[in-house]
């Protein structure tokens, strides 16, 4: 019986962040090795889900990276880098998009399995406009985000549909692009003066001292990560992660979160109770 009442509390807990978040728009962007495990996809969905189910109108972006490095070794190309960012020529970027449709469609298939109402858009659906992106080394076909279509992704959110995007754009010259995932979503949430931007990660989120995982930071702001970047307390790839949300929060969006995916129904407990699970990065 107490373990009932528990989970009764629990769900009374909710009620004030239902309330405040219905019909407020969530980005989530999900990728890395943690979309790979077929369990963590499905715990994380199940919860994008629920979202959708209490009113909170959801954007999907996911990665592929692991799925690429894997096709491209398969296929006998090789995954070449530069500062962090897939050098994509025309084989490349083929192989690129044909993993990230395919990727689209299973996240869409599972999320239909879980009776969400979803729609999958992909790189040839005109929802993110780049140019070519310039770096000290030619990137191919990889592209800077120039606009979003928010009027397109709005007509989605105001069916109820979950909004799965793939991290493609298209060029004035309708050319496909690659595009970081972590941009695409940082952009689309700066884009739909989102509520939240939420990075799914394999870490808990940034923690004071990487070897001790009850170091958890739950609350940062932006004008404590130049001190925390200086002293190694965030490096690595958490870098870009906090730079996304500096950049998302720069854009209107109200506050951003760093979570980690292999908690189970980690998204609702960072939303949904008063202590969370991760790391809040908030403006200030």
């Amino acid at each position: 019986m107490e373990e009932i009442i528990k989970k009764a509390n629990t769900l009374i807990e909710a009620i004030p962040y239902i309330h405040a978040f219905r019909k407020k728009i969530f980005v989530i962007k999900y990728g890395g090795s943690i979309l790979d495990n077929a369990a963590i996809r499905k715990n994380v969905l199940e919860d994008i889900v629920f979202l959708s189910y209490v009113g909170i109108r959801t954007i999907l972006v996911h990665g592929g990276g692991q799925h690429i490095n894997t096709r491209l070794k398969e296929t006998g190309l090789k995954s070449e880098f530069h500062e962090g960012i897939r050098v994509t020529d025309e084989d490349t970027l083929k192989i690129v998009e044909e993993e990230l449709d395919k990727l689209n469609d299973i996240i869409v298939d599972e999320i239909k399995t879980l009776k969400g109402d979803v729609t999958g858009l992909k790189g040839d659906e005109n929802v993110i406009y780049v140019k070519k992106k310039k770096a000290a080394k030619d990137l191919g076909f990889v592209g800077t985000i120039t606009a979003i279509n928010k009027e397109a992704l709005e007509d989605h959110l105001k069916m109820g549909h979950i909004t799965v995007v793939s991290p493609m754009g298209v060029s004035v010259s309708k050319q496909t692009h690659n595009i970081n995932a972590d941009e695409v979503a940082s952009a689309i949430a700066s884009s739909m003066q989102a509520e939240k931007l939420v990075l799914l990660t394999n870490v808990q989120g940034v923690l004071r001292n990487p070897k001790d995982a009850n170091s958890l930071i739950s609350t940062l702001t932006t004008n404590e990560i130049d001190d925390l970047i200086k002293l190694n307390v965030i490096d690595g790839g958490m870098i870009p992660k906090v730079n996304s949300c500096i950049e998302a929060l720069n854009g209107g969006v109200k506050k951003t979160h760093i979570i980690d995916a292999r908690i189970q129904h980690g998204l609702l407990l960072e939303f949904f109770t008063d202590t969370g699970i991760g790391t809040q990065i908030l403006k200030g």
